[in-house]
């Protein structure tokens, strides 16, 4: 069973940065397509960045492209997400993902397993 753990989370004021991690366990990590999406309350399940099993392809939503980087570590079975200049409407839980689907893309039914999320609070 593939298990999936965030962390990083945190209160942060607006304009700093975060690094959120995800430890993967339980399976073949280095053939997943990655990816974190984020939720805020009382809104749909957003997608923001993936990543392939190689790390060479990479693929942002448009509220995060040019100030969050997606990367993983398949040596640690972890991805990261770092986010830099953060906004008040970063705000919400982080949920970090795994598709067996090499070509997986943004829409959250392609990935079959999910982290328990973090939470990102971001202070005007």
């Amino acid at each position: 069973q593939v298990q999936l753990v965030e962390s990083g989370g945190g209160l942060v004021q607006a304009g700093g940065s975060l690094r959120l991690s995800c430890a993967a366990s339980g399976g073949t990590f280095s053939r997943y397509t990655m990816g974190w999406f984020r939720q805020a309350p009382g809104k749909e399940r957003e997608f923001a960045a993936l990543v392939r099993w190689s790390n060479s392809y990479t693929y942002y939503g448009d509220s995060v492209k040019g100030r969050f980087t997606i990367s993983r570590d398949n040596a640690r079975n972890t991805v990261y997400l770092q986010m830099n200049t953060l906004k008040p409407e970063d705000t919400a839980v982080y949920y970090c993902a795994g598709s067996n689907n090499l070509y997986a893309q943004s829409r959250p039914s392609e990935y079959a397993y999910w982290g328990q999320g973090t939470q990102v609070t971001v202070s005007s």
